[in-house]
């Protein structure tokens, strides 16, 4: 058996049939294709023969087939001619990454999430870790009522992160110019990946005598620290994959109650698109569904994910020019000016 051109078009054609229609593809529909120049009997013979290499299944005795994960592959490798994207698409992926005036890298990549679940009517995700490549720029801690103290720290790449704190007493000016010192002088231009567990413990134990009364203080600064080198998880569009017949709901359920169990998946390293398949992969809880990944860059890294969660039969032509445009476009804006972000969205807890 030989995988000519012929059985290529055909199994090209046969997938782009199922992904438009959702039903198994007989050899008749595809006979009549313009790109197509075979008869139905011979289309019938490539088919089987394309059955029998794994390409494609046939459902049941008197139906068409319809692509395997195999076929699925060889389309998307060899076989797809996605269009390129026009002038018009990208405008309107650039005004939906700026939507709310995004100004930081949080809010660019929440928007570039939203975005890709509202284009592709499917759920999308993004992994990031970007902020553990930004330095912090300023530690302050700022009193806000009596016995209460917020720290924040702000990193270069306009990360913002704040604690509020109780004492049991209130600090003298003094005392609170000397914490804030000594917090500047060995956290500021850190990286945010050097914050370490260690890193906070040797400070914490160069305190000394001064550990115990501002304690709270000192373990505000390690959490939130702990916070920054945590890596972020943001879905959008989790409620779309219901409109899928393809999809068994209580396994959307379960996805969604779960899908924290995606991590992994999404940081594995990889250069370019990667289409992952449930059946290949038992990390992935919702049957006959796929996820397309791609990485974004910050500089000389790779500092997170972009992936989009469908069904199997996914308009693979369509969604990959999406997601390839905007991983690329976020690469491109948090590459060029990571110290021109404004502070980012303000979390807040009281100890």
């Amino acid at each position: 058996m030989k995988m000519n051109e012929r059985k290529l078009k055909v199994l090209a054609a046969v997938v782009e049939e199922f992904v438009r229609t959702g039903e198994p593809v007989g050899s008749k529909v595809i006979a009549a294709l313009p790109e197509i120049n075979a008869s139905s009997a011979t289309i019938r013979n490539d088919m089987a023969v394309l059955e029998q290499m794994g390409y494609l299944e046939q459902p049941h005795t008197s139906a068409g087939r319809v692509p395997t994960i195999l076929g699925y592959r060889l389309y998307i490798e060899k076989l797809m001619s996605p269009p390129e994207i026009s002038e018009q698409e990208q405008h309107m992926l650039d005004e939906m990454l700026f939507r709310r005036g995004a100004t930081t890298e949080e809010l660019l990549i929440e928007n570039a999430t939203a975005a890709l679940a509202e284009l592709t009517q499917c759920a999308a995700v993004v992994s990031d870790f970007s902020p553990r490549f930004s330095v912090i720029s300023k530690v302050e801690v700022i009193p806000t009522g009596r016995r209460v103290y917020m720290i924040l720290l702000i990193t270069s790449g306009g990360n913002l992160k704040n604690k509020a704190c109780r004492l049991e007493f209130d600090l003298t000016t003094e005392q609170l110019r000397l914490f804030s010192a000594y917090l500047s002088e060995h956290l500021e231009g850190v990286s945010v990946a050097d914050l370490s567990e260690d890193r906070m413990e040797q400070l914490t134990a160069a305190m000394g005598a001064y550990m115990m009364a501002l304690s709270p203080l000192v373990h505000g600064v390690c959490e939130l620290s702990r916070d920054l080198r945590q890596r972020a998880l943001l879905f959008r569009g989790e409620k779309n994959l219901f409109s899928y017949e393809d999809l068994d709901r209580m396994e959307i359920i379960r996805f969604i109650e779960h899908k924290d169990e995606l991590s992994r998946l999404l940081d594995d390293s990889f250069s370019g698109i990667r289409v992952l398949f449930r059946e290949e992969n038992n990390s992935f809880v919702i049957g006959n569904s796929s996820m397309i990944v791609s990485k974004f860059r910050k500089g000389a890294h790779n500092v997170g994910s972009l992936g989009v969660i469908g069904p199997m039969r996914l308009d693979y032509a369509k969604v990959i020019p999406y997601l390839e445009y905007v991983s690329q476009k976020i690469t491109d804006l948090i590459s060029e000016s990571p110290e021109s972000a404004a502070s980012e969205k303000t979390e807040s807890e009281e100890i």
